[in-house]
């Protein structure tokens, strides 16, 4: 195979991605060498199908030549409103470790050419805690709040930590020793917050890469805590057909449509790393006209468009594909270790449960009952009044034909 060009490896890093900041210091670098690349994620919510934006960029990344990093951000994960109890942060850590891992393999990339590291391995060090105290030396609340916000869950008074996550953010730049940090374009605040800050406090400025957001079957950004919103990686058949066919899919709308963005971002750019001729297939019975077969991403939209798919066939052929993407993973974990670890690892605990919360609710549902109650014997008191007018009545009337 002949070797890339710096100029060709620029152009496959950077393909697909919706922003790049630093592109020129990209360039310069890959005119001497090969680029060292990290990608973090927090192991919260169970990844969901939208986490193949990120795994076919990676595989970009690794074809073009670059070092690939991947972090498990376990201690953003609880800094970020606890979304990961601190007891249970290894075994998420863990399975996410696993899911990674095989939604990579699934798509053709070789783990062994990838670097993974878990956050606490060295975010609790001496060195990085001394200069976490730098950069909070140097960030104002509105600056740190500012640059969380599309990535941070938003609370009317939030807590420290989550004004600290950016922080440490942008300081894993440097202790991952990277020169460009790539993520979802979510991420653009806190990577802006890096730039502007690392030098200050003596590092030099890094490079961003941003991939587009898959957004979820309602419209909104997929997100790994509303179910009803993603696809998650463990989903069986039924439940993936059922949730697409519930998904907003307006006949002829190319605008606002997550069927189609999850074929153009999620399923051709995945599998397309394991089959150059990859076609997408609607699968119909022979009466409504056989099946359709559509060459690229831009065959099905113009189609879609043009009216000549229907919504129903295009949910058909996006469930189908979606299963075929899922199911080297399905089989991943079937193994009973990886199912009892992902029982464990996202277990609600009783003792995790809020003391304060549970009194608050058990107040508000005596309450609610004691109204109920209340209204029932008020209605129950008005019928037996009624009852006892109209026997009155007729008490009334049997005296009145006696006289």
């Amino acid at each position: 195979m002949t070797a890339m060009t710096p100029e060709e490896k620029f152009a496959l890093i950077t393909r697909n991605l919706q922003e790049t900041l630093g592109a020129d210091q990209v360039k310069a670098i890959l005119a001497e060498r090969d680029l060292n690349v990290y990608w973090g994620t927090a192991p919260t919510g169970k990844p969901h199908i939208g986490y193949f934006v990120p795994m076919s960029k990676i595989a970009d990344f690794l074809k073009a030549g670059c070092h690939v990093t991947i972090l498990f951000a376990d201690l953003h994960a609880y800094l970020d409103n606890m979304k990961a109890p601190w007891d249970q942060l290894k075994l998420r850590t863990q399975y996410y470790i696993h899911t990674i891992k095989a939604m990579l393999t699934s798509i053709g990339v070789s783990i062994d050419r990838l670097k993974f590291v878990v956050g606490t391995d060295y975010q609790l060090s001496r060195e990085y805690t001394l200069d976490a105290y730098k950069l909070l030396a140097i960030t104002t609340e509105h600056d740190a709040k500012k640059a969380g916000a599309e990535v941070v869950k938003q609370v009317e008074s939030p807590m420290m930590s989550g004004l600290v996550y950016p922080l440490l953010q942008a300081l894993d730049e440097e202790y991952l020793k990277v020169d460009a940090q790539f993520g979802g374009v979510d991420q653009r605040k806190i990577f802006t917050f890096a730039e502007k800050h690392m030098p200050v406090i003596g590092y030099k400025k890094r490079s961003h890469f941003m991939n587009p957001m898959v957004s979820g079957l309602r419209g909104s950004k997929m997100s790994s805590s509303d179910p009803d919103s993603k696809v998650d990686l463990l989903d069986d058949a039924k439940t993936v057909s059922r949730k697409i066919k519930k998904a907003f899919c307006e006949q002829g709308n190319i605008d606002n449509n997550p069927l189609l963005e999850f074929l153009k971002i999620v399923v051709f750019p995945a599998r397309s790393l394991t089959n150059d001729n990859y076609k997408f297939v609607v699968s119909r019975n022979e009466k409504f006209g056989g099946d359709l077969v559509f060459n690229t991403y831009q065959d099905i939209e113009d189609a879609f468009k043009n009216e000549t798919l229907h919504p129903a066939d295009l949910k058909t052929g996006t469930a189908d594909a979606i299963n075929a993407l899922l199911e080297p993973i399905r089989e991943v974990f079937k193994d009973d270790a990886l199912i009892q670890l992902s029982k464990d690892a996202y277990e609600v605990k009783k003792e995790d449960a809020d003391p304060a919360q549970d009194e608050k609710t058990a107040k508000a549902a005596k309450k609610a009952a004691d109204k109920a109650a209340s209204k029932a014997a008020a209605i129950a008191f008005k019928q037996a009044q009624a009852d006892k007018a109209k026997a009155d009545a007729a008490q009334s009337v049997v005296v009145s034909s006696n006289q």
